[in-house]
């Protein structure tokens, strides 16, 4: 017996995580990361909320059993996150119309919705978004998947080309799968318009679509429920959606993967016994799901002084990354660098997309040790004081040929 022939070829490295290794093994000083979707404070460090902490401490004292948790996972995590993902006093927030499982993070949920989705019989098609999340992609294709792009940006990468984007959805077939970004778009940081919204919603329901709602970043754009405008365009009566929803942002649970996906169906029993299908397909990928990083966050959204304290350090990322956006406009344009960099200061989340050529990017880290994805995707929450200037000087240099 032998491996495959194809096992014998080594595969390319993934886009982001790849780099951050290469950035890792370069020796050169002052070189700066900006590939890796991380919130970094202003030492350069990615901290661990004083919330966590507390809430680790509670777990501990309490003490705990280390038997599996449901294949679904705890049914008081399951509630928080229902109740945070929708907003307390929503129809939704403890509807029976939800079932909700925990993931390994906001990937893991992606993963668990495809799986279901295919095996439960769904369309086979699955649009999304040009540019997307590269992750995207192959993740949809190795579970099954025909990937289909619509249109988001317009040439500048930072405005959506709403009628190309309305007109590529418009050519879905009924019962087709639409990725959408809940907020915080992944890599471009442009969300649609309230307007575009419900325009977008329209198109769901007069083709009928299947949304599933990529939604890792609550709370980093404008505010928790301020990013969850999108509710507003797509939850109407008898809508059905998948949502997958991350902590790994927003309470800086990295490398706890902590995730959950939520399924809203018409009606208790449609969602009951679609959740059957989907813990089949948990119990086939993973069994059941850790419990710690579902443990911290269930503590800290159970408590109301402890979620309180955690709103406030949410907000404090929030402000910092709102921060540098208008700080990194601000080094580009002292520098006269030719471009339309206005909008980057008033996205949301954590990316920016440059629209670079994918030699520039290549200059970029090999003149300068300067580490970004793609064509230019920035992560605005990377940068320190330190790093402006010399990012800046940069993207001139390469940018004048």
């Amino acid at each position: 017996m032998a491996l495959p022939s194809l096992a014998r070829i080594p595969a390319p490295p993934d886009p982001i995580l790849g780099l951050t290794e290469a950035f890792r093994s370069d020796p050169r000083p002052g070189r700066i990361n900006l590939s890796a979707g991380v919130f970094v404070d202003e030492t350069g460090k990615t901290p661990v909320l004083a919330t966590v902490v507390e809430a680790e401490r509670r777990i501990l004292a309490k003490g705990a059993t280390k038997l599996y948790r449901p294949i679904d996972g705890d049914a008081a995590y399951r509630a928080a996150v229902q109740a945070y993902v929708f907003g307390e006093g929503h129809e939704l927030a403890t509807s029976a119309t939800v079932a909700v499982s925990q993931t390994p993070g906001g990937t893991g949920g992606l993963r668990v919705a495809a799986d279901f989705l295919r095996q439960a019989g769904a369309s086979a098609t699955i649009w999304m978004s040009e540019p997307t999340w590269p992750n995207h992609p192959q993740l949809f294709q190795l579970a099954g998947f025909r990937t289909r792009t619509y249109p988001y940006t317009d040439p500048s990468g930072r405005r959506i080309d709403e009628d190309a984007l309305l007109a590529a959805l418009g050519e879905a077939s009924p019962g087709d799968v639409v990725l959408l970004h809940g907020s915080c778009h992944n890599p471009t940081g442009v969300d649609p318009s309230p307007a575009l919204w419900r325009a977008i919603g329209d198109l769901v329901e007069e083709r009928r679509l299947l949304p599933l709602v990529d939604f890792a970043y609550q709370g980093f754009g404008d505010g928790i429920r301020e990013d969850a405008d999108w509710m507003e365009g797509l939850l109407r009566p008898g809508a059905e959606l998948l949502v997958s929803t991350s902590f790994s942002k927003n309470f800086a649970l990295y490398n706890e993967r902590v995730g959950a996906l939520l399924l809203v169906a018409r009606s208790a029993k449609d969602a009951s016994a679609a959740q059957s299908h989907v813990k089949i397909a948990i119990r086939a990928n993973y069994s059941n799901p850790p419990s710690h990083g579902a443990d911290i966050v269930s503590t800290i959204l159970g408590d109301p002084e402890l979620r309180a304290a955690w709103e406030v350090e949410l907000a404090g990322m929030r402000a910092r990354i709102k921060d540098n956006r208008a700080r990194l406009v601000e080094a580009l344009v002292e520098r006269g660098i030719p471009g339309d960099w206005a909008p980057i200061a008033h996205q949301r989340g954590m990316f920016a997309l440059l629209g670079l050529a994918v030699e520039q990017v290549a200059r970029l880290r090999e003149e300068h040790a300067v580490y970004v994805v793609g064509k230019g995707r920035i992560n605005v929450a990377g940068f320190t004081s330190a790093t402006f200037a010399p990012f800046a000087d940069a993207l001139a240099a390469v940018l004048a040929g």
